[in-house]
C-alpha cells in the first residue's frame, strides 16, 4: 500500500485518484502507525517552500517518514514541493529542508526580458537519464505538467534521474537510492503521469 502523508497540503484527492485508476491501493493518511506499517510512502507538496515546511513539521509526522525514508528499502517519492522538501533549504524562504539529498532549491534565473515567463506552467518533454525506475516503459521524452517557479540544484549531478528544458537545462527528478523527487505533476500528466504512479507502486 502507498500511504499518501496527510500533512495540510498537497493534490491530495487527485493523487490518490490517480492509483485507484490504474489499480495501486493508496490512501491519504496521518497516521503515525499507518505511516509506519506502509510499503511505499508519498510526500506531496504544492505552494510556498516555508508554509509547507512548517506544517510538516507541526504535523508530528516527520520523524516517522525519515525513518521510513532513511531505512533503505521503504520506497518514498516527492512531489513538486514534496520533493524540493526533501534538498537542504530553498531560495524561496527561510525555513530549513530535510536535508535528505544534498543540493538545494533555487529560482528560475531568466533575464526580465526572457520568453521563459516564471513560473513555468504547462506540458514540457523531459529527458530521461540512467537509473530512473520511474520512467520505465516511457518514451526518451515524455511529456508531464510543470507548475513552479523553483527547480533542484544538486550537488552530485549523477542522482538526476530527469532533465526539462526551460530557457536552460535543469534537473526535474532525482534518485537517491530508495527516495525519489519528482517537480513536476504526474498526477496532472494523464498516461505519462499513470505509467510513472504504477511503477512507483511496482516498487
Amino acid at each position: 500500500m502507498v500511504a499518501i502523508v496527510n500533512y495540510g497540503v498537497g493534490n491530495l484527492t487527485s493523487i490518490l485518484n490517480m492509483f485507484r485508476r490504474i489499480g495501486v491501493d493508496a490512501c491519504i493518511t496521518g497516521d503515525k502507525e499507518t505511516i509506519q506499517n506502509a510499503g511505499k510512502i508519498l510526500l506531496p507538496g504544492i505552494g510556498h517552500f516555508d508554509s509547507c515546511m512548517e506544517r510538516f513539521n507541526a504535523s508530528g509526522l516527520r520523524q516517522v517518514v525519515e525513518s521510513r525514508a532513511f531505512d533503505g528499502s521503504t520506497p518514498v517519492l516527492g512531489i513538486c514541493v514534496g520533493a524540493q522538501m526533501m534538498t537542504r533549504k530553498s531560495e524561496e524562504g527561510s525555513e530549513k529542508g530535510l536535508g535528505w539529498i544534498a543540493g538545494d532549491t533555487v529560482r528560475f534565473r531568466h533575464a526580465q526580458d526572457s520568453s521563459f515567463k516564471v513560473p513555468h506552467m504547462g506540458w514540457s518533454d523531459i529527458r530521461v537519464c540512467e537509473g530512473s525506475v520511474l520512467m520505465d516503459d516511457l518514451p526518451e521524452e515524455p511529456r508531464f505538467y510543470f507548475a513552479h517557479s523553483f527547480h533542484f540544484q544538486l550537488d552530485e549531478p549523477a542522482i538526476a534521474t530527469t532533465r526539462c528544458e526551460y530557457g536552460y537545462d535543469f534537473v526535474s527528478s532525482f534518485r537517491l537510492n530508495n527516495i525519489h523527487g519528482v517537480q513536476f505533476h504526474p498526477e496532472k500528466s494523464h498516461r505519462y503521469g499513470m505509467r510513472l504512479l504504477s511503477n512507483f507502486g511496482a516498487l
